[in-house]
Order: C-alpha cells, then sequence, then structure tokens
C-alpha cells in the first residue's frame, strides 16, 4: 500500500476509532520504554556486581614442591610410580592434575573415570591399552585421551621410565574406579 492509499484509508475511519487506536499505540510505547528501562537497570546491576567478583577473584600459585610426592599405592600399582600433585579440584573446575612417573616395567591397574582422562607423556617411553585393544606405545609429547568408562591402563615401558601429565574429571568427587591389577601376560602382550 502507497503512503498516499493508506493516508486516504486513515482519512475514512470514524475519528473514535483512529482516537482509540491511538491510545494503544501509546500505551504499547509505553510498556517497550518501561521494558527497554528495567532490562537496561537490569543490565546496569549485573554488570556491576560481574565487575565486583572479577576484583574480588584471583590467580592462584601453587608453587613447586609445595605439594608432596606419594608413591603410587601397591593395591593400584605394580612396580615404582611416584604421584607429584599439581592441583586439585574445586568448585569452579571439577578436574585435577599429576605428574606421574613409572618406573621401567611400573604399570597402573585396570581402571576407568567417569568423566575421561588427559594424559600428557611429558618424558621417556610408556605403554598404554584400552579393553580389548592393542597395547600402544607412547612417548614423550604425546597426549591420550580416554573416555569416560573406557577400561584400561598406562604404565612405563620395560626398560624406560615415562612420566605424563594426568588431568582427570570428578564426579561427586569421585575420579577413578579401580579394578584389577594389569597382569604380566597383559602387560607383555601375550
Amino acid at each position: 500500500m502507497t503512503l498516499f492509499a493508506s493516508s486516504l484509508v486513515f482519512a475514512h475511519l470514524p475519528a473514535n476509532l483512529l482516537k482509540n487506536n491511538r491510545k494503544e499505540r501509546k500505551v504499547t510505547y509505553t510498556a517497550m520504554v518501561l521494558s527497554l528501562s528495567l532490562l537496561v537497570a537490569a543490565g546496569a546491576v549485573a554488570g556491576r556486581a560481574l565487575a565486583t567478583a572479577a576484583n574480588n577473584m584471583s590467580q592462584t600459585i601453587s608453587r613447586a614442591g609445595s605439594l608432596a610426592s606419594i608413591t603410587g599405592p601397591a593395591e593400584f600399582f605394580t612396580g615404582h610410580v611416584r604421584i607429584d600433585p599439581l592441583f586439585p579440584a574445586n568448585d569452579a573446575a571439577h578436574f585435577s592434575g599429576a605428574y606421574v612417573t613409572f618406573e621401567p616395567g611400573a604399570r597402573s591397574a585396570w581402571h576407568t573415570h567417569p568423566t575421561g582422562q588427559h594424559l600428557i607423556v611429558t618424558a621417556g617411553v610408556g605403554r598404554t591399552q584400552a579393553w580389548g585393544g592393542p597395547i600402544e606405545e607412547i612417548k614423550a609429547g604425546d597426549v591420550i585421551w580416554c573416555p569416560p568408562q573406557v577400561k584400561h591402563w598406562h604404565g612405563a615401558s620395560p626398560t624406560t621410565a615415562m612420566t605424563h601429565i594426568a588431568i582427570t574429571g570428578a564426579i561427586n568427587e569421585k575420579n577413578v574406579e579401580w579394578m584389577e591389577k594389569v597382569t604380566g601376560e597383559q602387560y607383555h602382550g601375550k
């Protein structure tokens, strides 16, 4: 409809209908302005709250050596394993990290993780295996992702130590389900 035609349509409407239409538009416009004002005010309040929270937060530095090394428990590991905690899970990030060093021939028991696990090999040569799959050799620089609930093990090669960083998520503060130990035959692929 052209501007001229729409003017003609409005010119032929009864005066009280035009007046009601203006009132409806005025009420709609007022509601829209009021809603927009409330939205802007809520945004400003939320912005101030976020800025205040951001100002109260700061980085945390865990100094090298501030968390004691522990020996991997014999019920979950074969051979000598040292665990150096890097960081615990917290309310904002439900995952933890640790350096884990396996001496030659050392390995974990079979286990699963409820949220999966990333392993970043930082030194040496190791092995890992998912249940029913082949033994895989892993070396410094390799990154392994083990999906949630996949039964697996990892450790050093028979002749070389291996260190990896393990990053593991938790559900209800639980990050691992330990199972039976890896037998010598399984470790050697027999």
